[in-house]
């Protein structure tokens, strides 16, 4: 059996998921629907037999769906997941979950309920480097994490605004963020300072932080920082690094680097974090089976509530307890 893929968004995030869907056997991708209809029809071209709708609602009434990407803005996730939970149709949906805290936490809950089947665009997690690292720090005592997403600024108008895309920390550094989460252990309490340097004065709008820092407790008694940056004219880093008592672990997307006392050890990735992602996604589709899905609902949404945290505390000024995480 063919399973029917629908598809909310038609950007560059949407096309790279439909490029790997491309590449399983039985997936088809059969509806498209968007910000603008032109995109949706130039979209659903691609595709044999897919059609463009003006909403998700019109595209569930006239298509019988296995599973639905919502690909959309991090200020535009209201009412599209509630449908989906509402006809019980899975999702992938790409991070992060939204621009503030009620929404996601609301439809957390309904999906637990329901057990339906979900998974997060957290594609760093299915890195091979991440992998390699996950394996190998069992047996150290991590002492502290530095991460990083040092970079230029995204010119989308919903990302240089806060209401849009809820800055740099939730939009982008959210993935250093979760694979901190992954590798390490669950974040207690954020403390975070914010600055307006550079691009508030040379983009049009723009009125997102350009640099940040967000100091971290950790539940295993370690500590972490994750600084990012997108007023630099070129991406400069972008990974986690970990110390530990066996030795230093950096996590890049080409490779994870081990340095001990005597050696540095290369594991490059052979493998493209993204298509097993969407695999595991098809697999778990078909089978019931969700143990490849590294990144749910309800487990992304502890990334969330530490990047909601962050915007807290750079806000206030003061340190934020994340609850629930051990603190």
């Amino acid at each position: 059996m063919t399973l029917q893929i629908g598809f909310v968004g038609t950007g560059g995030i949407a096309r790279a998921h439909q490029n790997h869907l491309s590449s399983l056997e039985g997936v088809t991708v059969a509806g498209f629907t968007g910000t603008r209809m032109a995109h949706s029809e130039k979209a659903a071209r691609e595709w044999k037999d897919a059609r463009a709708y003006e909403s998700l609602e019109q595209m569930l009434d006239d298509r019988r769906l296995d599973a639905v990407y919502i690909c959309v803005p991090p200020d535009s996730h209201d009412g599209l997941e509630e449908l989906l939970i509402d006809r019980g149709i899975p999702f992938l949906v790409e991070k992060p979950l939204g621009t503030d805290l009620a929404l996601p936490r609301r439809l957390a809950a309904r999906i637990r309920e329901q057990n339906l089947l979900t998974s997060v665009g957290y594609h760093w997690r299915y890195l091979d480097s991440a992998q390699k690292a996950k394996e190998l720090l069992l047996n150290t005592k991590i002492g502290m994490s530095l991460g990083y997403w040092m970079g230029t600024m995204p010119r989308a108008p919903w990302w240089i605004v806060q209401k849009g895309s809820g800055g740099q920390f939730v939009e982008q550094t959210t993935h250093i963020t979760d694979l901190l989460r992954y590798l390490v252990g669950e974040i207690t309490e954020v403390y975070a300072a914010y600055s307006h340097r550079v691009m508030h004065e040379v983009v049009e709008g723009a009125d997102v932080s350009d640099v940040g820092t967000v100091t971290m407790k950790l539940a295993d008694g370690s500590v972490a920082t994750i600084s990012n940056t997108c007023l630099i004219p070129n991406y400069h880093t972008v990974g986690l690094d970990i110390y530990t008592n066996d030795g230093i672990y950096e996590i890049r997307e080409a490779c994870l680097k081990r340095a001990t006392a005597d050696t540095v050890t290369q594991y490059n990735n052979q493998t493209k974090p993204m298509y097993n992602e969407n695999e595991a996604f098809i697999r778990a589709l078909r089978t019931g089976d969700r143990s490849g899905i590294l990144s749910d609902y309800e487990d992304s949404l502890k990334t969330h509530e530490v990047t909601m945290a962050a915007n807290e505390s750079a806000r206030t000024g003061l340190p934020v307890t994340i609850p629930g995480n051990g603190a």
